[in-house]
């Protein structure tokens, strides 16, 4: 398993991570992606181990909970083999202050997710949203006394904009404040928005990132062709619900790029699109999920190769999408604005 530093850090990651939001669906929304139980996620566990991708990413409001008190129940004993991320911000219960990155939730928040995850520290600890309630001082500064009282070792954003993570980067070198070293962001074939400007700014701030969703909320698993809706899995099961909206024409113009690739390169479409990902600048970490051994097992086996520069580059253009302003502006002026990736 390939390793790479982790933004502007002195920690190395594993280049695939898995994500537990299939660990105990429950509510409605969760259900949709998976119901893995205590003993499913053990196994699933410790194919991840075996295989050196052992870098396991929960939130504290994957069903209500239930996420990490299966992930800590799986590496009890060997949680020393691990890495673990859990995020935190969005609501958890009815307490008017049970939301956002304030001081009184974030510790309050970690606490909770320390007793679930049955361990003493939590090694990267992200901002699942911005809070533009809470000052970004407030927020850093109790991120920065958590990792002080080691509690948490490293600390990362989540789904903010350009300008919001520029801005806390910003806050914390002007008060000396931990810094985000990682960005956890979505970021597929058929989802290339990144590029625009949060790849830009992590390639100039040092800011690795982290990619959730990577197969476009389950559409580029090869289940779902043309004329051919998914049969079975997330997709099927309503589970793009809350996901970006994707084309049919542009969903099908890419699927069939990777269907091309795939059969030169002997490997499926998920691990064509994986693999694609992993080609890209600031790229340290792709998050998989997984309901069966079977999907792990095939989303484990998109490391150990590369694609060439000329599927690579035939998968750009098939995925290349018109910027919005001010990017279509700024590649009139590339002389000087150089971008890291193909437009």
């Amino acid at each position: 398993m390939e390793h790479r530093q982790l933004g502007r850090s002195g920690l190395k990651v594993p280049v695939l991570g898995f994500g537990t939001a299939t660990f105990g669906g429950i509510g409605p929304f969760f259900e949709r992606w998976g119901r893995t139980d205590a003993a499913e996620a053990e196994r699933l566990v410790d194919l991840c181990l075996e295989a050196g991708a052992n870098f396991f990413d929960t939130a504290d409001m994957y069903s209500d909970g239930a996420a990490e008190e299966i992930l800590g129940g799986t590496l009890k004993g060997r949680r020393h083999r691990a890495l673990i991320s859990t995020k935190a911000t969005f609501r958890c219960g009815d307490d008017p202050n049970g939301v956002g990155s304030s001081r009184y939730h974030l510790t309050r928040a970690c606490e909770a997710s320390l007793r679930r995850l049955g361990t003493d520290h939590i090694d990267v600890y992200f901002m699942h949203g911005f809070d533009a309630l809470t000052p970004v001082e407030e927020t850093l500064r109790a991120l920065d006394d958590l990792i002080r009282a080691g509690k948490i070792g490293y600390i990362g954003a989540s789904n903010f904009s350009g300008w919001q993570l520029m801005k806390a980067l910003a806050t914390s070198e002007r008060h000396g404040l931990a810094r985000y070293v990682a960005y956890q962001g979505y970021y597929s074939l058929i989802g290339r928005h990144y590029e625009w400007e949060l790849m830009p700014l992590g390639l100039d701030q040092g800011v690795g990132l982290m990619v959730w969703s990577p197969l476009g909320w389950g559409r580029l698993t090869g289940e779902i062709r043309r004329g051919r809706a998914a049969q079975q899995g997330r997709i099927a099961a309503g589970g793009a619900r809350g996901g970006p909206r994707v084309s049919d024409a542009y969903l099908f113009g890419v699927v069939d790029a990777l269907d091309a690739v795939a059969e030169e390169t002997g490997r499926t479409v998920a691990q064509c699109a994986l693999n694609w990902l992993l080609t890209r600048p600031t790229v340290c970490n792709v998050v998989v999920g997984a309901r069966t051994e079977e999907q792990l097992r095939q989303n484990l086996g998109a490391t150990g190769w590369t694609l060439d520069a000329e599927q690579v580059a035939r998968l750009d253009a098939a995925s290349q999408e018109a910027p919005i302003y001010p990017y279509w502006h700024q590649k009139g002026f590339d002389e000087r604005n150089p971008k890291p990736t193909v437009w």
